[in-house]
Parts: C-alpha cells; structure tokens; sequence
C-alpha cells in the first residue's frame, strides 16, 4: 500500500497544507497550499470561527488538487510553551524486541509523567538499552530479555492545544499524531552531521521568533522573542507612510537583506492618494535589514541563555529567510557556521514548508521506529481517487483519537 501523509499548520499568516508520497524510501509532493489565515495570532488560535474558516478554504484548495477527500493529519503545533522533561522505562521481551516491545517501553516511561493542566505532545527516544547493551537508536530484531529507555516528553497547556485540536475537528480533519513547529523544522534540515552536534534552530514567523536548541536531535531548550515578519512591515508602514499591505509587497518582491547589496539605481513607485512615491531598494533595504539584524541578534541572545554547550551549528528558517542575501545576513550575525534552511523537495521549494515538511518527516520516522507500515489515506483512495463526496466523516472524540494514536503506533 502507497504511504500518503498529510500535514498542516496553523500559522499567524497563513494556514500551511503539505501531501507528500513516500515511494522507495524518497519523499514526493502531491500538493501543497498555502492560503491566507485568519483567527490566530503570536501561533495560537484566538477566534476559533475565523480560523475554520480559514481551514476550510485551505482543505478545499488542496482537495481539489488531489480529487479526494483529506481526513487525516498530522498537526504542527507551536513550540512556545512547550515544557521538556526526560523520563525512562522498562518492559520484559520475548526473545526478539518488536516494534510492539517498542511501544510499550515508550508507554510505561510516559505512565504517571504527564501532568493535570498539560497534555503529551510528544516522547522521542534519546536510547534504548536491550539487557546491558547500551545507546540503541533502534533496537527492533535484536535478542534479550529486557528492554529500556531514555525519553524526552515534550507537553503543551491543555487550553491552547485544544484550541488547535477543535478547528481541526470542525473542519473535519482528524489530528493521528501532533509535532512541534520546532520538531518539524530541525526534521527539515537535518543531515548526517547535525545529528551528532549541539546546534540551534530559529524560526522567524509573522509575529514570533522561536529558538530551539538540540543535543544529536533532541530538543533540549526552546525560547521566544517577540518579534517577528509583521514587524518588518511596520517598520516600511512608518518610514514611508505607505499601506501595510504596499510594505509587505516591497518587502517580498522589492528589498534584500543587506543594503550593501541593494541597486542604487532601482526604485519602485507606490500610490498615495493621487499621487506616487519613488522608493529606492537601498531605502527599504535599509530599513529590512536593520530589523532582521535585530532578530537575529536577539535569538543569538536566547541560544546563549538557553546553553552553554558549543553550538556547532545553527539553521534560520521562515518565509522571511527566502529574502534575497539572507544567508549572508546570518553570516554576518552568527559566523560561517550558520546556515538558512534550504528545502530541496520538489514542489515545495520554500522554507515558509519547513515546519509542515519536517512535520511529516518525522511521523514516518517514528512509525518505523515502531514496526509500521501508516498511511493516513484509504487504500481505495490511494487506488481510485474518490471523489470528496464519497467519503464520509467521522469526527467523534478527537482529543481521545490523537493521544491513542499515539499508544496503539
């Protein structure tokens, strides 16, 4: 059976819908969307009406480009507020670990580890021991007779991510399993040699910034700083006294990241009122760059707060990182060993995906982890490419269904 995964995210700009096929062990876009959002702001849904909505113009979007109908999602939640604790646990093996042995070690760690007001986002393996066999990233198919582990749990307030979880439900998705924004935009950039080093990744969104520090890929650390994209825009709107909605176009198709890099000889004009303004790419260029200077100056602040362990590397994604000279911006701020993110899948292209992308990413590494074959679309979907109408939703519980996904895989 084909394993088609679907993934979103309900972001402050926009909401983000990603299909992808995994076929031979490559991943390949099916569709993808991103349509304007409305309802949350700073990550969180504020107006739940709004943001439906939203989704549902979304879904329509990416339903249309497939002929069948999504359900099943897996759902990029926001990293600010989450809270990292590490816990271990340990089950008695039949001879040959499984992937079911696997599951039950993950549970017995959980068991008694997640608090009231709080619920499991998500637990990823730092290592399993199988008898006195030590640092197993993957111990299916090896013989003893008791298996252990060390796992990160990862939780979120209850109110914010119920939020989350009741759009989805009344857009008539279901959420099978949930991931950090951070999560998916380490999964999207990661390599053979980040997954041994300490390093940082930085998010730069419509209104928050999020650090994220890992340890050979677990998160260890997350902040925030209070600025984001939207803040560029504003700083445009003041200067030239000019419609946010002209300053966000300048910014997207006009201005690069450093001044130093900008044509001196290009302007653009823009309307006001009766009449227009020359505004040169060295003008608005100056402006751009003296704000994402401070961003990044301000998540390099967060990453030192965060630990004192050597960073060895450091991604900077978001839309906003697609800017023109951006990479040398980073350069500048946090030295050679600083990089954007640079999404290669075909037909995505743009690291505004990352989180969605990575998202994905890693639910596939965490079913095969466990022993299974998942693919969050029916075989009869996947064979003929039913109809939307053919299909019918079943929405009940939905808090119940993702966290017992999470136990049954």
């Amino acid at each position: 059976m084909s394993q088609v995964y679907t993934g979103i995210e309900l972001g402050t700009d926009s909401i983000k819908i990603v299909v992808l096929e995994k076929v031979n062990n490559q991943f390949h876009v099916l569709a993808s969307v991103h349509s304007p959002s409305d309802g949350v702001s700073k990550g969180q849904v504020v107006d739940i009406k709004k943001c439906v909505s939203s989704v549902r113009v979304a879904l329509r979007k990416i339903n249309d480009m497939l002929g069948i109908k999504i359900i099943k999602v897996i759902a990029v939640v926001p990293s600010s507020g989450c809270m990292l604790d590490i816990a271990v646990g340990s089950v008695p093996v039949d001879e040959v670990v499984t992937g079911e042995d696997v599951n039950l070690v993950l549970k017995d760690a959980l068991r008694g580890r997640i608090g009231e007001n709080v619920e499991l986002v998500t637990a990823i393996p730092i290592s399993f021991s199988v008898d006195e066999r030590e640092n197993i990233k993957d111990p299916k198919g090896m013989r003893g007779s008791m298996l252990e582990v060390k796992v990160v749990i990862a939780t979120l307030p209850k109110e914010p991510l119920y939020r989350i979880l009741e759009v989805l439900k009344l857009s008539g998705l279901e959420a099978v399993d949930l991931a950090f924004t951070s999560t998916g935009d380490y999964y999207a950039a990661r390599n053979a040699r980040i997954q041994k080093e300490v390093g940082a990744v930085i998010d730069i969104g419509e209104e928050i910034t999020n650090v994220s520090v890992f340890n050979k890929g677990i998160q260890i650390k997350n902040a925030t700083v209070p600025i984001g994209s939207h803040h560029v825009d504003r700083d445009i709107t003041y200067i030239f006294k000019i419609k946010e909605q002209d300053s966000r176009r300048l910014k997207e198709q006009f201005a690069v990241s450093m001044q130093v890099y900008a044509d001196r000889n290009d302007t653009v004009s823009i309307p006001i009122g009766d009449s227009f303004k020359e505004i040169s790419q060295v003008g608005v260029s100056k402006i751009v760059e003296a704000r994402l200077e401070e961003i990044l100056n301000l998540a390099k602040k967060e990453i030192k707060n965060l630990t004192n362990r050597e960073i060895r590397y450091i991604i900077v994604t978001g839309g906003l990182s697609e800017m023109a000279g951006f990479q040398y911006l980073v350069e500048s701020v946090f030295g050679i060993q600083a990089k954007v993110c640079n999404i290669n899948t075909m037909g995505l292209r743009h690291n505004r995906y990352s989180s969605v992308l990575g998202a994905i990413e890693y639910f596939d590494d965490k079913m095969s982890l466990r022993g299974k074959n998942v693919s969050l679309i029916s075989e009869s979907d996947a064979r003929l490419l039913m109809s939307p109408d053919d299909k019918t939703i079943n929405n009940d519980n939905i808090i119940s269904k993702v966290f017992g996904h999470f136990f049954d895989n």
